[in-house]
């Protein structure tokens, strides 16, 4: 009896412990996937199967002489053992007696970007690995930028091979004081320079005596004590909705997880994009009721007042409020084989908010290896830029660099359904970036009444062609109503003139507002008794689509205009 108990003690123990993500990041042969796989070793974290099969593979494939290859435990595509490379991520998973780890360990290779990119989406603590003998180099850069851009706020400089340089202390500063003078103008906030061999195992898990001018942690012990839970946002109150819960008549439950922030029974929050207003009546959880919640905790919420909430809306505090806005800017990285199409509409998910989304420009592209910036007129694989973007409905998001949860995004191709990019938002668009530049052959167009949006322009963000239906005499009128009716139930935009109830007056100035209506993508419907043929000339000279409403079945006319539009 003692025994069960010791063992549901030590289960109740170890789903208690908390839990930290990190990715290793370093250029080809700077010993990432041999770290971990030592890491793991030296930990006693391999089962015997495991060990097995990493000595058989090693004096096969294996590229450390006699020794086991460590970095067989993570590169496991066939093409990574036989070029000695990371190419996908490799995700792990052990745990010690104080914190659980998942390591992702990410490509090093350029091409490979959007591979950390995923990798380290999730991650709170990155290890940038570099070569002792090499220092900082371009990769290492790169590495850092993309951690920054990611948020990553802890970061450990692994100086690793110091076997190879006899354990230099004067080799080991010179590199931290270089890597120091490029981070500064980054936001890392917590950089530990640690010197390892991954391959002998010095400082990895323990001590090494062949650094005795070290005085910092082991990478295990700092990977153990390092204190990641005051990296969530714990001041503003974001809960996206991800489901309405109604098990029965007397519940109805708000689920989702909490993005941010810290909410608490009786506390007064407010709907997005409503504007409604409640209390909190209760915060459940599987075991039963909780007081107050905070991240990454997902609760189901139920309010004092029935107000109007479904998924993709969000309760905040009404004294804290995210930005609440169409057009935003955002880093973006490419992530898709097709390049951007700057003329197609994405759709956009955000938080549990999805809608169409539409790219305005690029400000500019980053060049990953320099950090350069250019101008360019798309993004390709790989390429990352500084984005503006208009969604169709408002985004309630804050910046990236607050609240991660809520400035994050992935963008998807309507068609394919593939992820085409990944975006960190900086903050609402500037209305200077929104407006195209006027140019002498635009004032032209404006001098002569001419929409400066081109007509290809309405039909791709309307779908539908600009049309004028011709409806003359008044005993048509109740065709003309029913058509925009059957138009409207299936999604078209219409623009219905009853010139009997408008009295626009002129056969001449009604036609002229139809004309220029169809010319803006709207499908127009004009009810008069007289201008047809005035209203054709001008819609023939214009070049312009048109159909005449002629039958007496109303209903079979309607269907079969319909089909025609």
């Amino acid at each position: 009896m003692q025994k069960k108990l010791n063992i549901s003690e030590f289960l109740d123990q170890d789903e208690k412990k908390d839990l930290l993500r990190l990715l290793t990041a370093g250029s080809v042969d700077d010993g990432k996937s041999t770290l971990i796989g030592r890491l793991l070793f030296d930990s006693k974290k391999l089962y015997e199967d495991q060990l097995d099969a990493l000595e058989r593979d090693s004096k096969r494939l294996g590229n450390a002489g006699d020794s086991i290859d460590y970095a067989l435990l993570l590169d496991g595509l066939k093409a990574e053992r036989e070029q000695g490379i990371t190419i996908d991520v490799a995700y792990r998973y052990f745990s010690t007696n104080k914190r659980k780890f998942i390591i992702a360990d990410t490509p090093g290779h350029e091409q490979y970007t959007r591979n950390m990119i995923t990798g380290g989406s999730t991650a709170s603590l990155a290890i940038i690995l570099v070569d002792a003998r090499s220092g900082v180099i371009t990769q290492t850069r790169r590495h850092t930028y993309l951690v920054s851009l990611l948020g990553i706020k802890h970061v450990v400089l692994a100086v690793n091979k110091m076997d190879l340089v006899d354990y230099s202390r004067d080799v080991f500063d010179k590199i931290v004081a270089d890597y120091m003078d490029f981070v500064k103008p980054l936001d890392v906030p917590d950089v530990t320079p640690v010197p390892l061999s991954a391959l002998k195992g010095d400082n990895v898990v323990n001590k090494s005596e062949n650094t005795p001018w070290y005085k910092g942690k082991a990478l295990l012990d700092f990977l153990e004590t390092v204190e990641v839970a005051n990296d969530y946002n714990f001041e503003d109150f974001r809960f996206p909705v991800q489901y309405v819960l109604r098990p029965n008549l007397d519940f109805r439950g708000f689920a989702g997880k909490m993005a941010s922030g810290i909410v608490r029974k009786g506390d007064e929050v407010m709907a997005l994009p409503s504007m409604k207003r409640s209390r909190v009546k209760g915060i459940h959880v599987y075991e039963g009721e909780l007081d107050e919640a905070f991240p990454p905790q997902s609760i189901t919420i139920t309010l004092e007042d029935e107000i109007d909430v479904s998924r993709g809306e969000m309760l905040v505090h009404p004294n804290n409020l995210p930005e609440i806005e169409r057009s935003f800017e955002a880093m973006l990285v490419w992530m898709d084989e097709q390049p951007m199409d700057l003329d197609k509409q994405f759709f956009i998910k955000q938080t549990t908010n999805f809608t169409r989304v539409r790219i305005d420009g690029i400000k500019y592209k980053v060049d990953v290896n320099t950090m350069e910036q250019s101008r360019v007129e798309r993004l390709v694989l790989n390429e990352i830029g500084r984005v503006i973007f208009t969604s169709s409905k408002p985004l309630f998001f804050d910046s990236y660099k607050r609240n991660k949860s809520c400035g994050s995004f992935i963008i998807i191709d309507p068609i394919t359904n593939n992820t085409s990019a990944v975006g960190m938002i900086i903050g609402k668009a500037d209305a200077s970036d929104l407006v195209s530049e006027i140019t002498s052959a635009d004032k032209e167009k404006m001098r002569k009444g001419v929409s400066l949006v081109p007509a290809h322009e309405w039909e791709k963000q309307y779908e539908q062609k600009g049309h004028v239906v011709l409806v003359t005499g008044t005993d048509n009128r109740e065709y003309g109503y029913t058509l925009q009716r059957r138009l409207a139930d299936i999604g078209k935009i219409v623009l219905l003139l009853d010139n009997g109830v408008l009295g626009i007056g002129k056969g001449e100035e009604l036609a002229e507002i139809c004309k220029a209506a169809a010319e803006q993508g709207l499908i127009v419907i004009c009810i008069s008794e007289d201008i047809s043929e005035l209203l054709q000339g001008k819609l023939d000279a214009a070049r312009l689509s048109r159909v005449v409403a002629q039958s007496k079945n109303i209903y079979s006319s309607v269907e079969e205009m319909i089909q025609k539009l």
